[in-house]
This record gives structure tokens, C-alpha cells and sequence, in this order.
């Protein structure tokens, strides 16, 4: 391309919710329009109206919304180069297809559905192509007349591309170098129906990016298949010199086996495969989705992409300002990532323990209200700070905290019968004494005043430590136990106390 400036599209079909492919997809699409001071756009190709789903458009523009993912352009922000949903172009198409009828670059064929599947019983491996077409029934075997009558009679018709046989087609890979196809191996593609007056997928992604100034096509390796149909497209047009540059990305593998992520995998070992939860508006079945699950757009971000690029460094937390730094085709691997949840749950537990405990309280806070706890804001941000280490999601901040706001009213029956001991109940009552006389309720102050008193009775400091902290939380789990007191405080801490010797045997 000769242009200056870096455009790249992000074209998804809405079809359904966005797989978590696609935003990987887009993810490369950003990173490497930002590196270069250029301008990530969206376009929705939905030229197939038959597999239109009511919401999936707005779906895909609020999924990159929480990504944090800005496009530049798009049908909700508009921009010099629109309309960007390919359903608003149609008269922009037909323009392009006449062209190539007038050139002799594509013909109109009147074959039936099934007057081609008599062909393929016929003819082994059967193709549309230099080699079949002038026994099949079209505008290069028909007299023009004959052409122009059935058209004029409604007769439903497709255009096709006529690609010469033995032609070398060269695709410029950025991921996977310079790939030669020979044209005789391609089909005469249909590029256009009557029936719904619509080009397909094929012509309308090469004439959109072509009028959009895409300098770059950055997609998933599905598409590699179909890359010298449009190199041939783009050839046929006149555009071979302005053609963009391709990438084709590695696919993202099931966790276990082989074969490409599917929601499947998901449903099968519960994790999400889509940005957002999904309602489908036909079955009703809800998709779970990654906001909903408790990950954070920036751990999602960072685990995409890792996800078939490396930095070739060890370093692994990337803000999105840094990848986009870092980023480089050179470094994209060729064969497929294996998606590893685990590995996204790490990455979710590493943006929680950068969060600063202001901002983990306000996500906890919710959940605090569900349960009907109120507490302050400096108690929520000491408890989130102490337990944050020790979770991957916030939603599980509370099995790791709730003792923080609540006192127990069971007693967890194996650590009882651990650690309540004949001689607990009296050193618990000199514990309540001893902590009751303190006016620095500090963690630092209460550990030393403990220890001293441990030490002076010779008791033995498991037991001790034990059992005071089965009579705070209930169990024997939390982080250090002085830190516990020093949040709920001298009064609670006594009360807890109390309540347990009077409660346990």
C-alpha cells in the first residue's frame, strides 16, 4: 500500500455473540494500528441477512467497550469513510460487479441448487471452474440474448468470478512469509446473488477495504484459504498495486486435544468463551461470559495476547500501553496457542493484587450489600487488602473475608476437636483479660503483648494461637491473626472471645 497512514479493520459478522477469538483478533488489530499512529476500525459484515441475530451488533460494541478498546471509526461513531455495515453499501457493490461483468473478469450463471448437485454426483472432486464452466449453464455458454431474457424473466442468478487457469497468485503473509498458489486450484467463487441482491463475503471485504484505505488485513488463519481468491479479486479489479498487506493469525486450540476453541470446550470445563454473557434470543440458553465471571478487562487483554505472540522477554503483566509498545508480527507464532485457563485465572489474580485496595473495595462493596453488611470504607479496604493474595476473582473476596463482618455462629467441627482443648476455655478467659487491658490495639502491639504472655506461662504458642483464632473466624483459615483483631477492633474481639468459650465445650 501506498498510502501513509496505518488503517486496520476489525469486520465481524453478527451472527451471535463475539468468540473470545475474535477480540483476539482485534486485540492484534489495535496493538499494531496504535504502534504505528494509526486507526483501528469496525466494520460489521452482515450480508447475510439469513443469519442475523437481533442485538449481536450492539453486543460486539459493548463487549470492546469493557475491553477498554476504542475504535476510531464505526457504525456508532461514523467517520470519512462510511457506511460501516456492509447491508448500507449495496449500491457501492454493484458498481464493482458490473465493472468486473464489463471487463470479462466475472460471468452470470443460472446453474440451480440442484442441477450442481447432479454435477458433483457426476463428477468426482467436482469444481466451478475454467474447466467445468462451458458445460454449465451461463452468460459464457449461453447467446447474450438467451442472458439478458432470463434475467429480464426474474430467473434467480449468481456472479462468479473467472479466474484463468495456471496463474501464479502470490500472497505476502506478514506472519507466514510469501505463499505461491497456482489459480488452477481455485473454483470460480460466487461473488454475488440475485436473490437478496447482496455481493458475498469475498467481493464485499475486498471492495470495502479497498474504498476504506486498509493498508493492513489482520485476521484469523481460517481466512488463509480464501486469501488468494482475493488477491485474484483485487488483480481483476485493478487494485493489485494498493492491495493491503496480510496477516493471518494462529487459531486458539481447545485446552485438550486438537482442534479449534469452541463454546463447547467451554460449556464442557466451565469457562467462558465469549467477552459478555450471551441470551440467545431464539432458545433462551445464557452463554456466561468473562465480565460476568469475574475477570477484569485488562487481565483479558493481557492473556489474549499471549495467546499466539511473546515478547521474547520474561515479562508477563503488560498494561495496554506497553503492548502496544512491545507488539510485532515478527514475534506471532505460525501454529495454533492452546487456551489454558488456568493460566487466564492467574492472570486475573495478578491484575487484582495491582488493584489498590481503594479500588478492590469498591468492586467487594457490592457484594457486601448483597448480603445486607454495612461497613465502613477503611474497615472494606483493610479486609480487601489482606485476603486479595489469596483469591483469582472478587466474587471470592468474601469466602476469604467475611469474617471481617460477620462473627461466627458455628464452629468448624474438625478444628474444634484440633484444637479446643481441656485447659482452651481458661487461657482463652486470661486472653480476654490481657487483650481488654490494652490501649494500643495495634497488630504489631497485640502480637508482642501475646507472645510475651505466651512465653511467661509456658504455654504452647500453636495451642494458644489455635484456639483464638477458631474463636475470631470459626475455622482455622484467614491471614494473620493480629491483623484480624486489629480490623474489628477490641470490643469484637472480645465479644468473640466470650462467645466462644461460653459456646464450645
Amino acid at each position: 500500500m501506498t498510502h501513509h497512514k496505518i488503517r486496520v479493520r476489525f469486520a465481524p459478522s453478527p451472527t451471535g455473540p463475539l468468540h473470545i477469538g475474535g477480540v483476539r483478533t482485534a486485540l492484534y488489530n489495535y496493538l499494531f494500528a496504535k504502534q504505528q499512529g494509526g486507526d483501528f476500525i469496525l466494520r460489521i459484515e452482515d450480508t447475510d441477512s439469513s443469519r442475523f441475530v437481533p442485538g449481536a451488533e450492539e453486543y460486539i460494541q459493548e463487549a470492546f467497550d469493557w475491553l477498554g478498546l476504542p475504535f476510531d471509526e464505526s457504525p456508532l461513531k461514523g467517520g470519512n469513510y462510511g457506511p460501516y455495515k456492509q447491508s448500507q453499501r449495496r449500491e457501492i457493490y454493484k458498481q464493482y460487479v458490473n465493472a468486473l461483468l464489463d471487463k470479462g473478469a466475472a460471468y452470470i450463471a443460472f446453474d440451480t441448487p440442484e442441477e450442481l448437485e447432479i454435477q458433483r454426483a457426476e463428477t468426482a472432486n467436482f469444481q466451478y471452474d475454467a474447466s467445468t464452466r462451458d458445460k454449465m449453464r451461463n452468460s459464457l455458454t449461453l447467446p447474450a440474448e438467451e442472458t439478458d431474457s432470463l434475467i429480464k424473466s426474474g430467473t434467480q442468478y449468481v456472479i462468479r468470478i473467472k479466474i484463468d487457469p495456471e496463474q501464479e497468485i502470490v500472497v505476502d503473509d506478514m506472519i507466514r512469509g510469501k505463499v505461491v498458489i497456482n489459480s488452477s486450484v481455485l473454483d470460480d467463487k460466487v461473488i454475488y446473488k440475485s436473490a437478496d441482491e447482496l455481493p458475498t463475503y469475498h467481493l464485499a471485504n475486498v471492495v470495502d477495504d479497498h474504498l476504506m484505505e486498509i493498508t493492513h488485513v489482520i485476521r484469523g488463519e481460517e481466512w488463509l484459504p480464501s486469501a488468494p481468491l482475493h488477491v485474484w479479486l483485487y488483480r481483476s479489479l485493478g487494485w493489485e498495486e494498493d492491495m493491503p498487506q496480510f496477516a493471518h493469525l494462529p487459531l486458539l486450540l481447545k485446552p485438550e486435544g486438537n482442534g479449534k476453541l469452541s463454546k463447547r470446550d467451554g460449556d464442557r470445563l466451565g469457562f467462558p468463551v465469549f467477552p459478555l454473557q450471551w441470551s440467545d434470543p431464539k432458545t433462551g440458553e445464557v452463554s456466561s461470559g468473562y465480565r460476568e465471571s469475574g475477570y477484569l478487562p485488562e487481565a483479558v487483554i493481557n492473556f489474549l495476547a499471549f495467546l499466539g505472540w511473546n515478547p521474547g522477554t520474561e515479562q508477563e503483566i503488560f498494561s495496554l500501553s506497553e503492548l502496544v509498545q512491545a507488539f510485532s508480527f515478527d514475534r506471532c507464532s505460525k501454529s495454533g496457542a492452546k487456551f489454558d485457563v488456568e493460566k487466564a485465572k492467574w492472570y486475573n489474580h495478578q491484575y487484582i493484587l495491582e488493584m489498590s485496595d481503594t479500588d478492590l473495595a469498591k468492586q467487594f462493596m457490592p457484594v457486601l450489600q448483597e448480603k445486607g453488611i454495612s461497613a465502613s470504607t477503611a474497615k472494606v479496604e483493610k479486609a480487601v487488602g489482606l485476603v486479595k493474595e489469596r483469591v483469582h476473582f472478587i466474587s471470592e473476596l468474601w469466602d476469604q473475608s467475611y469474617f471481617f463482618f460477620i462473627a461466627p455462629t458455628t464452629y468448624d467441627e474438625k478444628t474444634v476437636n484440633k484444637r479446643w482443648k481441656e485447659e482452651t476455655p481458661g487461657q482463652m478467659q486470661q486472653l480476654t483479660e490481657l487483650l481488654e487491658g490494652m490501649d494500643d490495639f495495634s497488630a504489631a502491639n497485640q502480637e508482642k503483648t501475646v507472645m510475651d504472655w505466651i512465653q511467661q506461662n509456658q504455654y504452647h504458642t500453636g495451642n494458644v494461637m489455635n484456639a483464638f483464632r477458631l474463636a475470631i473466624v470459626g475455622a482455622g483459615k484467614g491471614p494473620h491473626m493480629f491483623d484480624i483483631t486489629e480490623v474489628i477492633g477490641k470490643e469484637e474481639t472480645l465479644r468473640r472471645i466470650q462467645q466462644a468459650i461460653s459456646t464450645l465445650p
